[in-house]
């Protein structure tokens, strides 16, 4: 058990510095910061375009502190609404899948050097209840960081296949709306760019606003007793 422990603390060790060097040495938070960049990167690597930009919102998920939000816009940017909202799904869904299984397989110790401190204790709660309906809140409300949710998700008792539907379905909106914006970019449709963004912004902002609120609906739901079942 001692042996086991040590053993995935030298793997904790060399897969960050492995990591910290790659992101640095090829300047990746450089790339990840200008959004034309992505965009002439992937379409220069065709036929293979669409793995290419899979495999760019898998990295972007695991590496927490990238936008998500750029790359969501660019795959409908790039591939179209349907197109580019199924391969944002497939890679998040991959990606929410990696940063799962690594904090599931090295624990809190991963955990902390990912997620701040401050992040960690605000889910405590969730993290002791494991509620479906509060999971499935956190990636639907927005201002939650989906990314770190993952993560936060992984050192807790959940199925791996329950949080990839979670997850999967979290996310899903939010991947459509930012898909049908980059479109509507690409497409120069300025005017319903406007508006549509206008109107997903109008209704974030309001769920946003409510959040805690919702969030604390949903948690006195989830814990209310089955029929038949006594308090």
């Amino acid at each position: 058990m001692k042996n086991n422990i040590v053993l995935r603390f030298i793997l904790l060790v060399i897969l960050i510095i492995v990591s910290v060097y790659l992101f640095f040495h090829f300047d990746l938070h450089l790339f990840f910061s200008n959004k034309n960049k992505v965009i002439d990167f992937i379409k220069d690597n065709k036929p293979y375009s669409e793995i290419v930009f899979i495999v760019i919102q898998i990295f972007q998920v695991v590496a927490a502190p990238i936008p998500g939000e750029m790359t969501g816009f660019i795959g409908g940017y790039i591939f179209g609404p349907v197109p580019g909202t199924i391969y944002s799904t497939v890679g998040l869904t991959l990606g929410s899948w990696l940063a799962f299984a690594l904090a599931h397989f090295f624990g809190m110790p991963l955990l902390e050097k990912v997620v701040k401190k401050e992040v960690v204790n605000k889910f405590d709660h969730f993290m002791e209840h494991q509620g479906i309906l509060v999971s499935l809140a956190l990636f639907l409300i927005p201002g939650f960081p989906k990314d770190y949710l993952c993560y936060i998700m992984g050192v807790s008792r959940m199925p791996v296949a329950t949080f990839l539907i979670i997850s999967t379905t979290g996310r899903f909106f939010g991947t459509a709306m930012l898909s049908v914006s980059g479109s509507f970019a690409r497409n120069e449709q300025y005017i319903l760019l406007a508006i549509f963004a206008f109107a997903s912004f109008a209704v974030i902002g309001v769920v946003y606003y409510y959040r805690d609120e919702l969030l604390e609906i949903i948690k006195r739901k989830s814990k209310k007793p089955a029929a038949g079942q006594k308090e």
